[in-house]
Order: C-alpha cells, then sequence, then structure tokens
C-alpha cells in the first residue's frame, strides 16, 4: 500500500485508511458483530492498511469500544488510531475528561492522532448538544490548541489534527505548523476543498485526509435511482431538501447536475471493466495533495477489493474524463464544505 507524509509532523499514513464509523452498529448503519469488524481490521493490516479512524461521536462511543476491543488482540505498535474530540466537548477541563475516556474506550495510552472534529464555535456546537452553556460560551480556539499540547506533551496524544475545517478557521490557529491532518470529505461529486482548503493546507504543510470517498455509497453503483438512496444518505446539499425530511440544508439540490456526473461514472465503468467504486477510489486518491483517504468496508470481501483497486493507479484518459464530467458540480456548489448545511449555516467557516 502506498503510504504519504503529512509535511509538518511526519507522520506517515497509507493512502487508503479503514473508516471505522460502522463499527458498534446502530440506527444509521444497523446491527453489527464484533467478530466481523475484527475479521475486517485483520484484512486492512494484512494489506498495509494500518489507520484506523474513528470518533467518540461515532454511534455514542461505541465504534471506539469495538476497535478497542479488537485491540486486544493487535500489538499497539502495528496500528495507527485517530479518533475526534467533539466541538461541544472543548472546554479544556472537559476536552481532557473526554480524550481520557476515549482512552479508556479503545483500551490504550494513546491516540496516534487526535482531531478537533468540526470548528469549536456556536454555529458548530449547537449541532451536537443543547446545553446552552456549551452553546453560547464556547472556548477560544487558542484555549482548545493549548489543551491538545498539554494532551501531547503528556504523551495520551501524539498528533494534533482538525477536520471540517475551512481556511478562516484554519487561519485562527496559533500554530500551523503543528497540525498534522485536516480531515474533510472529499469525492468525486464532493470537490469543494480543491477551491481554497486544499492549496491552503499545502501551502502551510497540513496533511489532508479525505472521508466519504464513496460517498457512503452512492458512488458505488448501489442503487441505480435517486428514490433507492436511503433518506438517511441523502441529507447532503447534492439532494432536493423537499423530499428529504431529514435534511437541514433548505437547498433544491443539484440533482441533475449530480445526476450527469453518477452517469458519466457508470458508463465510464462499462467501457473500462473498473467497478464504479474503485474508479471513485481510484480518482481521489490521485489526487497528490491528499495524504490519506478513507473508506469503510462492510465486509473483508469488500475492504480487499478496494485495496486491490488501488494496486493500479488511473490512467490518465479516465482520470481526464471525470475530471470534466464532475468539475460543472463542483463549480455550480462552490467552495462550501459542509455537505449538511446550507450556506447560510456553514459550520466549517
Amino acid at each position: 500500500m502506498q503510504r504519504r507524509t503529512c509535511p509538518n509532523t511526519g507522520l506517515s499514513l497509507p493512502i487508503l485508511g479503514l473508516g471505522c464509523w460502522s463499527f458498534g452498529g446502530g440506527d444509521y448503519w444497523g446491527p453489527r458483530e464484533l467478530k466481523d469488524e475484527e475479521a475486517i481490521v485483520k484484512t486492512a493490516l494484512e494489506h498495509g492498511i494500518d489507520y484506523l479512524d474513528t470518533a467518540e461521536l461515532y454511534n455514542g462511543g461505541r465504534s471506539e469500544e469495538s476497535l478497542g476491543k479488537i485491540m486486544r488482540n493487535i500489538p499497539r505498535d502495528q496500528v495507527i488510531i485517530g479518533s475526534k474530540i467533539s466541538p461541544a466537548n472543548c472546554q479544556p477541563a472537559i476536552l481532557i475528561e473526554h480524550c481520557e475516556a476515549s482512552l479508556r474506550r479503545l483500551q490504550t495510552d494513546y491516540i496516534d492522532l487526535y482531531m478537533v472534529h468540526w470548528p469549536v464555535h456556536t454555529a458548530s456546537i449547537k449541532s451536537f448538544t443543547k446545553d446552552p452553556e456549551r452553546i453560547e460560551n464556547p472556548p477560544a480556539i487558542a484555549e482548545v490548541y493549548n489543551t491538545l499540547l498539554q494532551l501531547q506533551k503528556a504523551g495520551k496524544i501524539r498528533h494534533i489534527g482538525i477536520s471540517n475545517f475551512a481556511v478562516p478557521r484554519m487561519a485562527e490557529l496559533p500554530e500551523l505548523d503543528k497540525i498534522a491532518i485536516n480531515q474533510l470529505a472529499y469525492n468525486l461529486i464532493s470537490r469543494a476543498i480543491e477551491l481554497d482548503v486544499l492549496p491552503y493546507c499545502e501551502k502551510h504543510g497540513i496533511g489532508t485526509m479525505g472521508y466519504m470517498g464513496l460517498m457512503q455509497g452512492i458512488l458505488s453503483g448501489r442503487w441505480s435511482s435517486f428514490d433507492e438512496i436511503p433518506m438517511k444518505r441523502r441529507r447532503t446539499r447534492h439532494f432536493d431538501s423537499r423530499k428529504v425530511p431529514a435534511s437541514r440544508t433548505g437547498e433544491p439540490g443539484f440533482e441533475p447536475e449530480t445526476n450527469k456526473v453518477l452517469q458519466e461514472l457508470r458508463a465510464v465503468s462499462e467501457e473500462s471493466g473498473y467497478s464504479m467504486a474503485d474508479l471513485a477510489l481510484k480518482w481521489v486518491c490521485a489526487n497528490p495533495n491528499l495524504t490519506c483517504n478513507l473508506a469503510g468496508a462492510s465486509s473483508p470481501a469488500q475492504l480487499i477489493k478496494n485495496a486491490k483497486a488501488l494496486s493500479k493507479e488511473l490512467e490518465a484518459p479516465l482520470l481526464q474524463r471525470l475530471n470534466k464530467a464532475s468539475t460543472p458540480l463542483r463549480d455550480q456548489m462552490g467552495n462550501h464544505i459542509d455537505l449538511f448545511e446550507s450556506i447560510e449555516n456553514d459550520r466549517t467557516i
């Protein structure tokens, strides 16, 4: 598995990381068995995929708990674990408490990469708590950063990261040269970070980690029409919010433009012999400014398929064709990188 390095910190990551959001199961993902998750992790390690990504928010902590149980049978130095703290839990004392709780759930003494899950401000925090004290009195980013430094000096975390930070929020950080990673949504139909976030990260030595590389299965060809896609996966700006009760965007979406990209992806798949999922992963990882790309897996076989897809680079003509097909959608959606909120309620800026 190809590896890339975060310029600021030297953290080396595989180009494909294992997203563990589904671990522990729940309403969003349905039931999951620990033995199946363990088989996925072991298969990942066998294929050089040693970065495992989770968060305290994932399934109410069950993702971390499952990963912790799995790690009892795997030498700690064989994996790189990344986890994330909710912006609602970033008051210094609370942050330390929640980091300790993550360590307990993960059954480890340290977290390799500890990220602030979303920018720490009122518009973001209110998405994760109803506590008026936390919503109305967010800590200054300098306080959050200094607390992370404290945890780092104590050996609780090894690298400091951020997630879903647009340029204005990155610019507020006290020391950009100590930030290892910015984790961001990135895929063939979600290219907003290319417009200013990726260039800013490159300029300041911050690695970038893409998530939702397959857009939660939408780019895999699993569904032949929008109506077949589960409602919970249609809450993004791509879709007409009037048809999706759980959507918070209040926007008409970009369904015709999104459908054009999917149709072209399907056509390229049929002509090239690559599956749609393989093409989508190859396309994401073809971007040299991406340090690591996350993909989940429901089985060892699916993970092996994802790993094999990256054993060969995407041919230039196919890359150019997919770029051409998806650029109009990127430009119409603009540089707004919060897929789940309207431009007015963007939590990333």
